[in-house]
């Protein structure tokens, strides 16, 4: 696919310096997730199945504004569009002050909510952008460059939050267990205002970042034929249900996103839940997130050069079963272990996938990519159901839930990509 950039003479080093700027600011906030679990659990005192619904109130926010960001980005651009997401981001960052002062669980949720609205709105510019900034067969190269920003940024932030948050967390608890109500909301009022000091400094971080974006050279970026407007084009009856590769596509991001979490959010409260110490939980997500480095390294070396994207699939999706049925029949530290290894197999599904999916869509590109934002909400349904089948079948046993969704990612890579595809020329992609 001939890719269109609305520049002359591009400078593609600084752009993606900028855009991987991005994914580190956003990989940071994403992942802090996994603290927040564990720490919101003790500070709000909450069962396994209610503290999840961190997660699930920070990606349901994704489906809720996939498509208004597509209108948004339809008339400020990407560049602008980058700029709100940004701002939004760091209102929500600041609502976390007065849920710390009031200790209510429900204004946490709220300000998770606001963070991944901006979120929305960020990956909805970001992602199409960098995939459609050269050629489509290198998009998976460009996109692993993104993700080391994002899951570099995601190793940092457990042990950078852990530190404050966690902060000798098994003593903490065993202490709540001797005193009375009035001493013990003493020590969660105080606990809970741990938060308000590094939200306030990520808030600060998010508007500097956007002043930045708002006076950059970045450019406006179309895939060809995003603007055509021709009569035969206009006529040609095609809508976004035109691209069924688009929809399986969307399956199969919504699913990845869900195993995704399950490795990263996750891990931390699975490690607590079969009996280890929170205070080493609480690093268990950095180790997911060096297994995704190391993938994404494996990708910017190996993609296209010695293996296509679609190649890059479904071995993924091979390791994320063999990985997940050796973390449910193994126990203890190695169970984790293969929890963390999800972190490799994980690593090039979202690069390999997100360009299978958008190819060829042309003048549905935003539309598109707005649809594979919605997908990013499987990151609040899944750990929901993990949860809730764990409260009843063991935590270990609701892993079984992850075979599937690499399986119909793995039919994605073989078949599915190819489904509808309105070319005589395979995808070689």
């Amino acid at each position: 696919m001939q890719q269109e950039l609305i520049a002359s003479k591009p400078n593609y080093t600084s752009q993606i310096v900028i855009i991987g700027i991005l994914f580190f600011i956003f990989g940071f906030v994403t992942w802090l997730n996994s603290t927040l679990i564990p720490y919101l659990q003790i500070a709000c005192q909450l069962e396994t199945s209610q503290a999840v619904l961190v997660t699930f109130a920070f990606y349901i926010s994704y489906a809720v504004m996939a498509f208004p960001s597509s209108w948004v980005l339809k008339r400020t651009g990407f560049k602008k569009g980058m700029m709100w997401g940004l701002i939004c981001m760091a209102i929500g960052a600041l609502i976390f002050i007065p849920a710390a002062e009031s200790r209510t669980y429900g204004l946490f949720l709220t300000g998770l909510f606001v963070i991944g609205t901006g979120l929305a709105l960020l990956q909805t510019a970001s992602n199409p952008y960098i995939t459609i900034l050269g050629p489509i067969e290198s998009a998976a190269k460009r996109i692993s460059v993104m993700g080391i920003c994002n899951k570099g940024a995601g190793a940092l932030a457990p042990l950078v939050m852990g530190a404050f948050l966690l902060k000798d967390s098994e003593a903490l608890i065993e202490k709540l267990k001797t005193l009375d109500p009035a001493q013990k909301a003493v020590e969660l009022d105080a606990l809970a205002s741990r938060v308000i000091v590094p939200y306030i400094i990520i808030a600060a971080v998010l508007i500097a970042l956007a002043v930045f974006i708002y006076f950059s050279s970045l450019p406006e970026v179309k895939a060809e034929g995003e603007d055509v407007v021709n009569s035969k084009t206009n006529s040609d009856g095609q809508t976004i249900f035109s691209f069924p590769y688009l929809w399986i596509g969307f399956v199969a991001l919504f699913l990845y996103v869900g195993v995704e979490v399950m490795a990263g959010d996750i891990i931390q409260v699975y490690g607590k839940a079969i009996g280890i110490s929170l205070d080493i939980a609480k690093h268990f997500t950095t180790y997911t997130m060096i297994g995704m480095l190391i993938g994404y390294l494996i990708g910017i070396v190996t993609i296209p050069k010695y293996m296509s994207q679609t190649t890059a699939l479904k071995g993924s999706a091979i390791l994320g079963v063999i990985f997940t049925l050796l973390a449910i029949f193994t126990s203890g530290y190695t169970s984790v272990l293969f929890i963390a290894l999800l972190g490799l197999a994980n690593a090039l599904v979202w690069p390999a996938l997100w360009p299978l999916t958008i190819h060829g869509l042309g003048r549905f590109t935003k539309a598109g990519s707005a649809l594979l934002i919605i997908g990013i909400a499987g990151g609040a349904v899944l750990p929901k159901i993990w949860a809730s089948l764990g409260e009843r079948v063991g935590f270990q046993q609701a892993f079984w839930i992850l075979i599937p969704c690499y399986l119909f990612i793995f039919y994605f890579a073989a078949y599915g990509h190819k489904v509808g595809v309105k070319s005589k020329e395979p995808v070689t992609i």
